[in-house]
Parts: structure tokens; sequence; C-alpha cells
């Protein structure tokens, strides 16, 4: 059923997308503007009006079909860059297409790409300065959702912490029912009566926004007249499971056909709208670097390696991948040959190292061969990093849910290596925190998020990392 909040959701999607379509016809027009007297107006084949409708016409498609997400009450910045990015992806496809099919101008031009950076920058700055002054707003009362919990469970004590722990959600927890009083609930959120007086409570409180109720099923008989009671009076009714005896996890939701059930953790890769995504960019970067760069860094790190140290250029090693699939993972050789290279990680002052393969790790070039897995599709640009099979053998017996970092392709960097778990794994903590932050990237992949990864690796590469060696 459709409330009277669901259409006001749908209404400010309407209203930003339309000022973006705006800003995106705007920030054409003066680009053309400073093109007008140059030589590059002659990538234009049509009146300059006629691109620029088709423009905001593709934009408003690409950004109605992505969404908008800026005035949920608990979204942050990574999965808004994640939705912006995808807009600008299919906005980019969709218009260039119709521009290229339709021959109103040279969508392979610098200009273009001038055109899709620029929009991307001023989308960015426009949704983030609206996502501060929607946060401000709801920090000092406005657009408030009040909330009262049915049962003190442990998950609707936690649930209340959520609600409340920041202020610029909107949340206001008036207070729980119970049989009884719960001494874990804090005194801000008020005992308020058995479960069997809610009705009456919203009956003298219609300003009610959502009720969290968390009783046991043998309370069925409580629970139905709120269910009712709820629908028929546009309160927003959710169920807690209690799943907190054996679980002390958060869980997700999904339907299989008619049929509820409970997941352990999202899996936003799992969608085949994701991997394609993902997939399409891997192949795009990979395929780009391979045909650029990388014959001019390889020419360089032949020379070199050659005069330093005698051995073939590149190092292969088995390591685990997706579904723990045994793959060939390359490398440029940063060591003497050595019989321990597939039983011993490397350290800081090892000494089967050489100067040259110092600075090329130090520098991260060693692992730019893994462009090669990335075509080959064994790997991806971003995802945990693929461990040597003797590592996955030994960890995965000494850590709990050490295995789960293989439902995803391993990547040449990964959130891991971005937030301080890169290089040696001293001590058996060092690798558990490497295995949270894989898990913790598996659960909350966004394309968004790859490229603050990527972005987090080029800059940590220019200025050097410790722990890289």
């Amino acid at each position: 059923m459709k409330t009277k909040y669901d259409t006001y959701n749908e209404w400010v999607s309407l209203f930003i997308t339309s000022c973006e379509t705006v800003l995106a016809g705007g920030l054409f027009y003066a680009l053309f503007m400073l093109i007008k007297d140059t030589p590059w107006k002659q990538i234009l084949n049509v009146p300059h009006y006629q691109v620029l409708l088709t423009v905001m016409l593709c934009y408003f498609i690409a950004s109605m079909q992505v969404g908008v997400i800026l005035y949920r009450r608990k979204v942050y910045a990574y999965q808004i860059m994640g939705k912006i990015s995808k807009t600008i992806l299919l906005f980019g496809i969709l218009a260039g297409v119709v521009l290229e099919v339709g021959k109103f101008m040279d969508v392979w031009s610098y200009f273009y790409l001038a055109y899709l950076t620029s929009l991307f920058l001023c989308i960015t700055i426009f949704r983030i300065f609206l996502r501060k002054m929607l946060k401000q707003y709801r920090s000092k009362g406005g657009n408030l959702r009040f909330v009262i919990l049915v049962g003190s469970g442990e998950n609707n004590l936690e649930l209340y912490h959520e609600l409340t722990d920041h202020s610029w959600a909107g949340y206001r927890v008036n207070g729980y029912f119970d049989h009884e009083p719960n001494p874990d609930f804090p005194p801000e959120c008020p005992y308020l009566g058995k479960p069997t007086d809610v009705i009456k409570y919203l009956e003298k409180n219609a300003n009610t926004h959502y009720l969290f109720c968390c009783l046991h099923s043998k309370d069925h008989e409580i629970i139905r007249p709120l269910i009712d009671y709820c629908e028929n009076n546009l309160v927003h009714f959710y169920s807690v499971p209690n799943v907190r005896t054996y679980l002390h996890k958060r869980m997700y939701f999904n339907m299989m056909g008619s049929v509820p059930y409970l997941s352990l953790r999202k899996d936003p890769l799992s969608r085949t709208g994701n991997k394609l995504l993902k997939r399409t960019f891997d192949i795009v970067f990979s395929l780009t670097f391979l045909c650029t760069l990388f014959p001019i860094i390889l020419l360089i790190v032949t020379i070199i390696t050659k005069l330093t140290m005698p051995g073939p250029i590149f190092f292969k090693q088995k390591r685990n991948g997706q579904n723990d699939k045994e793959f060939y993972c390359y490398k440029f050789r940063s060591m003497k040959v050595n019989a321990q290279a597939d039983s011993l990680q490397a350290t800081k002052d090892d000494p089967r190292k050489t100067r040259w393969g110092n600075i090329m790790r130090k520098t991260s070039i060693d692992e730019l061969p893994q462009f090669i897995n990335v075509l080959l599709g064994d790997m991806s640009v971003v995802g945990p990093r693929p461990h040597m099979l003797k590592h996955t053998e030994e960890y995965s017996k000494l850590i709990n849910k050490y295995m789960v970092r293989h439902f995803v392709k391993p990547g040449i960097t990964g959130w891991s290596q971005v937030t301080g778990y890169r290089g040696e794994t001293k001590e058996l903590k060092d690798m558990e925190g490497r295995i949270r932050g894989d898990i913790w990237y598996i659960e909350h992949w966004s394309f968004g998020l790859d490229l603050f990864i990527i972005y987090k690796t080029v800059a940590n590469a220019i200025h050097g990392e410790k722990n890289a060696y």
C-alpha cells in the first residue's frame, strides 16, 4: 500500500532529477559557448539547441531509471556516489548512442568526455550539498518520524540505538511497550505500558509513523490486531525477528516466490546488473591500461630487471580465486629466484628482494601485470586480494568466516589494502582485520566504492606506503 510518505519521496526524486536535468543542459550550453568561436564547434552537426534538448531528455531518463537516494534517512556518501556514477555511466552511453546514431555530434571527441567529467563533478557537488542541508534540517527537528517499539528484546534495544544515535536521521522514539519494563532500556526511551495498550496509545497519538514489533509468535493474538490497526491508520508496521539467540549480526530479508527468508549478509554482486557493470568496467579499464601505459612500463621494467638480476621478467603463482578456484596470478618479479616463493610471505627486510624489486613493491608497479588476470576474468580491478594456496589452507582453519572472501573475484587492490591492512601479516589479528575488511567490502559493494578505492590506491602509490614491501 502506497502511503503519503512514498508519494513524498517520489516528488522529491522528481524534483532533484528535474533540477539536475536543467543543470545538465546548462552545463552543456556553457561548454558549447566556450567552443563557439573555435574549430571545436565543428563537432556539432545540427543546431546546438537540438543537441541540448536531446542531452537533457537522456539525462532525465537515466536519472529516473537509476533513482535518487539522498533523501533516505540513513544513507552515506559512498552510496550517493555509487548512484551518481551509475547515472552518469547510463547517461553517457544512452546520450552517446542517440547523438551518434542521429549524427547530431561527434561523441568520440574530447568535448564529450570533458562534458561527462564536468557533469559528474557538478552532480556530485549538488547532491552532497542537498544531503548536508537535509541532515541539518532534520537535526534541528524538521521532517521528523515518530516511532514506538513493541517488545523490549535485544533486537529492539539495538534498533533503538540505530534510530537515535544520529540525530540527522530524523527519528524520535517515543517509548516501548512490553509485558514488563526492561531495565536495559535507557531513561530516554520510557516504558509506555503492556502490548495490549498499544492501540489505545496510537489512537491518542495519531502522529506515530512507525511501529517496530519484536514480540514472540506466541503473542499472535496481540500482534494481529496491531497489524490491522496500523494498516488501516497509515502506521508503518515492521516485524523484527527474534534471532539473537543464535545470530548476533544483522540479517537481510529476501523472498523466494511467496516464501520469506533471512540471509546473513547483503550480496550486491549477486545481482546480474551489478555483475555486468563491474565486469564491463574491468574489461574497459584493464584493456585501456594494457593498450596504453603497460607497454611502456613493460619495456622499462624489462630493461632494468635484466640489468639488475637474472631470471624471468614475470613471476606467476597459483592463488585462490572466486569460489576457491585456483588460477595463476601474474606479477613483475621483484625477488631473486628462490624455492620459498610459494610458501613464505615477503617481509620488510627480506633478503630475497632486490633494490629494484623494493622500488616496484613500494610503488605497486609489480602488481600491474594482474590487469592481464582481470582481462582473462580471473580477477577484478577491485576486490579482496588473492592469497597463496598455503595461506588459504592455513588461515581458513584459524579464522572464522575466512572463506566468505571467495564469494567474489579477487582484486588488484581492495578495501583492506587502502585502510591499513596491506603487506605482511605478522600476527593473526592482522589477517583477521584484513578479512573483516574484505567481508565489509562484499556486503557494501557499489560502483562508487570501487572508484573511491581506485583513487585511494593511486594516491597511496604516489605518496608511498610503509606497509608496501
